[in-house]
């Protein structure tokens, strides 16, 4: 009897920048243990490994308030979220990066992304993020996707501004 696999989750999200040139962006990118400085978590730090190398393991988190029960009954609860990333790749010349969740407690079994960053006309980039992922438990495609595409936003509009008040 052969056992049947669960297809795997494959998103991607695209953010434009028109007027920063991709080195801007990479320099960003490529400092993997400091990405609280431009996703909405709370921290993110180097755990181990070298610097800019793959097997550079980071440890990122964030604070998230939940609502269990219905109604007058739901009480909130604040949980720590949190995930240990390691770097597989990274490449300055074609400037991207693949990383692997590892140790967690979002309910990732196996989450691999790749972040590439384009030319995009003279003056501008293109930033691609994607994934592949086995199915979350509690989780939905599009509801990864859509934070995926949130994150990707919320990044590229923090670069933005970091690159025209600099």
């Amino acid at each position: 009897m052969t056992e049947e696999s669960t297809p795997k989750w494959e998103g991607k999200a695209m953010a434009e920048l028109p007027a920063i040139v991709p080195q801007l962006i990479w320099e960003v990118l490529e400092d993997f243990c400091n990405v609280h400085k431009w996703l909405p978590i709370e921290t993110s730090y180097h755990v181990e490994g070298v610097s800019g190398q793959p097997g550079l393991i980071r440890y990122c988190a964030l604070t998230v308030e939940e609502e269990e029960g219905v109604g007058d009954d739901a009480e909130k609860t604040t949980t720590m979220k949190w995930a240990k990333e390691k770097l597989l790749e990274i490449d300055p010349v074609q400037r991207c990066l693949t990383y692997e969740v590892g140790e967690n407690n979002l309910g990732f079994k196996s989450y691999v992304a790749t972040i590439k960053v384009f030319p995009m006309n003279q003056d501008g980039s293109k930033i691609e993020w994607s994934f592949v992922c086995d199915p979350v438990q509690g989780w939905r495609f599009q509801d990864l996707n859509s934070l995926i595409e949130s994150y990707l936003e919320f990044m590229a509009k923090k670069i933005e501004l970091a690159c025209n008040t600099n």
